[in-house]
């Protein structure tokens, strides 16, 4: 790895996925989720975020749960979704720092207070975000629309944020679950990069990482990778990561398609 950093004068490993969310590429997509969820503070209520694996939902939500204001807003983050419907109420409660009750009953009412009181009297709306969603059961889902309906359902005193797959929508339009999806406020689905994006983002990691040269790869390169990857982030982090490898052990200052071609081979399974 140091080999590859020294070849190309990097001060750091320009592809890695430890990247502060102030640096995060602005790819469209990254903007309109961006957008999206700003509104959403204001209407508060459900939110579906889906994306297929790689395309940077988690990303999002990471940068999204950053910019929050702690003084007014407390961020609940649950990547565990293959929970039971037990496991999910005392999940909650603990991410609201409170200790669970022992019955699902005494649950329910204790989370609806701990949102309640935390909204109006610690003028603090919860913010619940929940990865991986596609894994929630039915039980689970079927519980969310009742332990956020408060007031009769006349009011939103959180904000909850269900990302995951194509999955979760599957599981939505199921009719035992219209009660929930008719609460959703807004839903997005996130693309990969784009062709321009993707030389884009690539320069961008080139640049962070102390690159001199930011046309380390040829656009040929560049389109190959689009190509290979279809814009997904993950899998061009993959991909540039293991050509500049690559290009370091055959002494290649230029990547090109070639090189691309040859590097893939090391990341196929």
């Amino acid at each position: 790895m140091m080999l590859y950093r020294q070849y190309f004068g990097l001060k750091g490993d320009p592809f890695t996925k430890e990247i502060d969310e102030g640096h995060i590429y602005e790819s469209g997509s990254m903007r309109e989720i961006a957008s999206r969820l700003e509104f959403l503070l204001q209407t508060r209520g459900f939110f579906l975020l889906t994306a297929d694996a790689g395309v940077g939902k988690t990303t999002a939500l990471r940068r999204f749960a950053a910019s929050l204001n702690t003084g007014v807003y407390r961020v609940c983050y649950s990547p565990m979704s293959t929970l039971t419907v037990m496991d999910f109420y005392q999940s909650l409660i603990i991410r609201m720092g409170a200790v669970p009750e022992f019955r699902k009953a005494s649950m329910f009412e204790q989370l609806q207070s701990l949102i309640s009181d935390s909204y109006h009297n610690k003028r603090i709306a919860p913010v619940f975000i929940v990865d991986e969603a596609q894994c929630l059961s039915n039980g689970v889902l079927e519980d969310l629309r009742m332990i956020f309906n408060f007031k009769m359902d006349s009011e939103n005193p959180f904000i909850f944020v269900m990302a995951g797959n194509h999955a979760i929508r599957r599981k939505l339009q199921l009719s035992a679950n219209l009660g929930l999806r008719q609460r959703f406020t807004g839903n997005y689905h996130m693309e990969g990069l784009g062709e321009g994006e993707t030389a884009e983002y690539i320069a961008s990691r080139l640049r962070l990482a102390g690159a001199s040269d930011e046309n380390i790869f040829e656009p040929n390169a560049i389109e190959a990778i689009q190509k290979a990857t279809n814009g997904c982030p993950r899998m061009v982090n993959n991909f540039a990561d293991a050509s500049l490898k690559l290009a370091a052990v055959l002494d290649k200052k230029r990547i090109d398609e070639e090189i691309v071609f040859l590097a893939s081979k090391d990341i196929e399974i």
